[in-house]
Parts: C-alpha cells; sequence; structure tokens
C-alpha cells in the first residue's frame, strides 16, 4: 500500500509544480489572439539601459512581473467558453472584485489579488466582453506590483483594456 502512495505521489508530482495557467487552452486556438509573455522576456527587458525617466520606470515595473496572458477573441463559442473559464476561476482563486462596468453593451471586470501592503497586487484579472467588434478580452497578469504602475504597462504595450485598468487605477486612490 505504501509503494502505491508513493506512485501516486510521485506520478502527481509534477502537476503541482507546473505552472500552467487556467487561460493557457486559449493559446493556440485560430480564432484566439495570444500575447504571452513570461518572466525571463520580463527580465531581459528590464535590463535594457535607459536615461529616459518614463523608460526607467517602465524598466522597474517590468522586472516585477512574472506572467502577462492576453486572449482576444470574436468568435461567439470561444467568447462563451472564456466567459465561463473566468468566472469559474474567480471563484476558484480567491481574487477580490476591484471594478465592475456596465456601459453601452461591454462589461469589464477587473479582480486583483492584493499583495502583503494594501497597494501591492499579485495577480489581476481583467474580463472585458462586448470591446470594439464585439471581442471578448482576457487578460491575466501576475507578479508584484502596483496597479498605477499596470496601467502604465498597458498603455505602453498597447494591450487591450489599458483605459479601464486606468479608470481602476483612478477609482481605487
Amino acid at each position: 500500500m505504501k509503494k502505491f502512495i508513493l506512485v501516486v505521489v510521485l506520478a502527481l508530482a509534477p502537476t503541482l509544480f507546473y505552472g500552467q495557467s487556467v487561460f493557457d487552452k486559449f493559446d493556440g486556438p485560430e480564432d484566439v489572439t495570444a500575447v504571452v509573455v513570461n518572466k525571463k522576456m520580463f527580465e531581459m527587458m528590464g535590463n535594457v539601459n535607459t536615461k529616459d525617466k518614463d523608460a526607467q520606470q517602465f524598466m522597474k515595473l517590468v522586472k516585477q512581473l512574472d506572467n502577462l496572458r492576453v486572449f482576444t477573441t470574436t468568435n461567439p463559442k470561444i467568447a462563451a467558453d472564456m466567459k465561463a473559464t473566468a468566472a469559474k476561476y474567480l471563484k476558484s482563486a480567491g481574487l477580490e472584485d476591484l471594478m465592475r462596468i456596465n456601459d453601452k453593451g461591454q462589461n469589464i471586470r477587473i479582480a486583483v489579488k492584493s499583495g502583503s501592503k494594501e497597494s501591492q497586487i499579485t495577480e489581476l484579472l481583467m474580463f472585458v466582453e462586448g470591446s470594439g467588434k464585439d471581442e471578448t478580452v482576457i487578460l491575466s497578469l501576475t507578479g508584484l506590483f502596483d496597479l498605477d504602475d499596470i496601467s502604465m504597462l498597458t498603455d505602453k504595450m498597447n494591450l487591450p483594456g489599458g483605459v479601464d485598468l486606468q479608470r481602476a487605477s483612478k477609482s481605487k486612490k
């Protein structure tokens, strides 16, 4: 019996430590545009030397990030799956709503997991339904950062939902 338990534990151990996101299933389908940036890329970006103050602030922020995943689609079936996956993840991951917006058919939900300080965030999830040309967007970001910094990041990288994050940043103050 002990051998059986040991075999089961060893078989399941890699899944416990593998850093795959529940949203990774959206990385690959033809009707989904995916942007995935991992910690290694953020580290490489953070090593760029510059004298521009905005760029220095951006580089400082980039060093604090672990993963960025952005998935967008206009396919109604995939959009429904994104909505269900985001809702399930929000319930299970311990994120708290930061902001919800329902404006002219566009629904935006921004949820965060706080860090050790009130201003720190370790995870941010933004779900946007009905943006632009009936696009559905999931933005997932992990690391240790401040919401103001993230709105600057999305602006500099021209990511979907950047304007919504700026509104959330201002409303948190």
